[in-house]
């Protein structure tokens, strides 16, 4: 199974993959949730660790550590945010600014999750970053480019849906209109600049987004 998972970077200490839209990070709940990312990659990689993870239906660059000591490393580096991320989405309407950022604080609506909420009451610090890349006035909507300062649970689709541009194929934030657009979230991670964990060399990895 692990070669539909594309590698784009390999050495003793971290992998850096390609995770297609669909799939799990790490295992759910329940014996249909047990295909997922990390599980494809224990076969051929029985060291193979989790740094961090991306939701479900969003597809793109996965660091996977090799080593307790490259996962330890890497969890500090994003504990710290010194990991540079960057994501291309594309979302319902024209977006009027070219570029700004939404800081809204995000929490976990209990009663409905895995769904987040705005609170800005009870809310954890949440910021994104965001640059138009074009625009399709035919279908009406904007591509963008998404650089998460925090990494909070459903960050970038949340605060999307929030500034009234929510990504198309979400099919927990989109309205009507923008989620039969796609037949999957337009929301792709597409670059990681950090410093290797055991060299300390700076990586830069891309990956142009499948849509």
């Amino acid at each position: 199974m692990h070669d539909t998972i594309p590698i784009l970077y390999e050495d003793d200490a971290i992998l850096v993959v390609n995770k297609p839209s669909g799939l799990l990070t790490v295992p759910g709940r329940g014996p249909e949730k047990q295909d997922c990312l990390i599980k494809r990659l224990l076969q051929p990689f029985p060291n193979a660790r989790i740094v961090h993870r991306l939701d479900q239906p969003t597809s793109g660059l996965v660091i996977i550590a090799l080593s307790h000591a490259a996962q330890k490393a890497m969890g500090h580096r994003f504990e710290k945010r010194e990991i540079e991320k960057s994501y291309v989405a594309v979302v319902h309407g024209l977006v009027s600014e070219t570029e700004g950022e939404v800081e809204l604080p995000l929490i976990c609506d209990w009663p409905n999750r895995p769904r987040q909420i705005v609170d800005s009451d009870n809310g954890k610090l949440a910021l994104t970053r965001y640059k138009v890349l074009s625009y399709d006035t035919e279908n009406q909507s904007t591509r963008v480019a998404l650089f998460p300062f925090t990494g909070r649970s459903h960050q970038l689709r949340v605060h999307m849906q929030a500034i009234g541009h929510e990504i198309l194929g979400d099919q927990l934030y989109a309205g009507q209109l923008a989620l039969e657009a796609s037949s999957r979230l337009l929301l792709h991670a597409s670059q990681l600049k950090f410093l290797h964990p055991i060299s300390e060399q700076e990586l830069e990895i891309h990956s142009p987004p499948p849509f």
